[in-house]
């Protein structure tokens, strides 16, 4: 049987292996998917798990439950070595070993892009996993919970600031979504005033949410703006060492909390450790019916698609143009790929893949919302009602489909959970400590 290797279990990757396994019959292929982590994450949910509207869990889709006929590596592919069919795969317990292949497909994702900011690499956090969503929600009520119990003075003000970096859709819809249950939480501490809330947003460009046209991205920052935020346009963070934040107009504070939301970098695996064909930027050169290579020299027995993949963009009138990296195009692009490597191995012609966007939308907070179709554009309640409708229907399988909407359900008629898990990151330390009291290393201000 040919061997199929999957690198990568995001989006593209999920949905290739389980669209492989409806159209092959058993027999036909022995299909491998390698990923560090066991589930795919349903990115346009995680600003609703920061906002604790959805259960972190509901926001990942189990590849053991849903790929039973794929074998399934726990590790990180970082080489590949297309010419003799084979990667190196680091397993998640830290040994190395070599996975041969005859199809490889390369569907490893991007990663959150950095830039060398004094101080981004200690203080920031990403907004692109399940376990970052849920970290964000915590600090935010550890935040709460201390700046409650402190006098005014620059430590209380700093928990209560909040910076996200970035103005694409990752950072608005987190950004909006966290400020909308920052600013429900002040019910429950009266300790707190709304004037204490700082939530910044910095965008380097003159604009946000570039997906949605200049008059609904104005509409946003005034709807931000609004409801008490700081957004700076045409903007960089220069330092955030110790949590101190300089921006490039010369404005300066204290920051808790900040989100790096910058959008996507390179995957380092598929940029430089690889003898398969990439761009300047480093992306995978793809044909138009997702096949590695270019119209002239196709590299046999080799697939891409997803964000590390330079797919042309055929809908697009301009030359060149090549497909968003986003969630859209990843499993429309996954789909397709089972569909063409089951043509290939059947010695049929593959399809090109071509998708006409369906719109724009995000959530800018509980109530909220923004959708851009061509010229029409609906915003607040209907829009944001459009933005769950939409995807509760695009998450894969009925059984995420029912568990997010019960959460929904159970919020719409309790409120939001507001319950703090942070100390899960360091489940030892009350068995370890015997409940003798610790003197806190961060934080020795004296309570009023």
């Amino acid at each position: 049987m040919p061997r199929i290797l999957i690198v990568g279990g995001g989006y593209a990757g999920f949905y290739t292996a389980w669209k492989l396994e409806k159209k092959l019959r058993s027999g036909d292929a022995e299909v491998t998917l390698v990923d560090r982590r066991p589930y795919m994450t349903y990115q346009p949910f995680l600003p609703e798990v920061v906002a604790g509207s959805i259960e972190a869990r509901h926001a990942a889709v189990s590849h053991r439950r849903h790929l039973r006929r794929t074998r399934l590596v726990a590790g990180m592919v970082t080489a590949i070595d297309h010419a003799h069919r084979v990667v190196t795969v680091r397993h998640n317990d830290g040994h190395r070993f070599e996975l041969s292949y005859d199809v490889i497909v390369v569907t490893a994702g991007a990663v959150t892009r950095k830039f060398a900011v004094p101080g981004i690499a200690e203080q920031a956090i990403g907004l692109k996993n399940v376990e970052e969503a849920v970290a964000i929600r915590d600090q935010l009520f550890t935040a709460f919970d201390l700046a409650a119990g402190l006098a005014p003075g620059p430590r209380r003000r700093k928990l209560l600031t909040v910076t996200f970096v970035g103005g694409g859709f990752t950072g608005v819809e987190g950004f909006g979504e966290l400020l909308s249950l920052a600013t429900a939480l002040l019910k429950r501490y009266p300790e707190i005033n709304r004037e204490e809330l700082q939530f910044h947003l910095v965008e380097a460009t003159g604009r946000i949410l570039p997906e949605v046209t200049d008059g609904p991205g104005r509409w946003v920052v005034r709807s931000l703006e609004r409801r008490g935020a700081h957004v700076h346009l045409n903007t960089q963070v220069t330092s955030t060492v110790d949590g101190h934040v300089v921006l490039s107009t010369g404005e300066e504070f204290d920051s808790e909390l900040i989100v790096w939301a910058t959008g996507n970098g390179v995957n380092p695996v598929i940029g430089r450790h690889t003898d398969l064909p990439v761009d300047h930027r480093g992306l995978v050169v793809v044909r138009p019916d997702l096949r590695i290579g270019t119209e002239e020299n196709p590299m046999p027995d080799a697939w891409a698609a997803g964000d590390d993949a330079a797919v042309p963009d055929l809908a697009s009138p301009v030359p060149g143009a090549l497909a968003v990296p986003n969630a859209q195009h990843a499993y429309r692009q996954g789909k397709l790929l089972a569909r063409n490597i089951s043509l290939d191995l059947k010695g049929k012609r593959p399809k090109k893949y071509l998708h006409r966007s369906l719109g724009a939308v995000a959530t800018l907070g509980l109530g909220r919302g923004i959708f851009q179709y061509r010229r029409l554009v609906i915003t607040g309640f209907p829009a944001w009602l459009m933005h769950r409708g939409y995807h509760v229907l695009a998450v894969p399988s009925w059984e995420r489909k029912l568990r997010v909407l019960s959460v929904w359900l159970t919020a719409a008629l309790f409120g939001r959970d507001i319950i703090s898990l942070a100390a899960v990151q360091r489940p030892r330390d009350a068995f370890v400590t015997g409940g003798e009291p610790s003197i806190p290393t961060e934080d020795k201000s004296p309570t009023p």
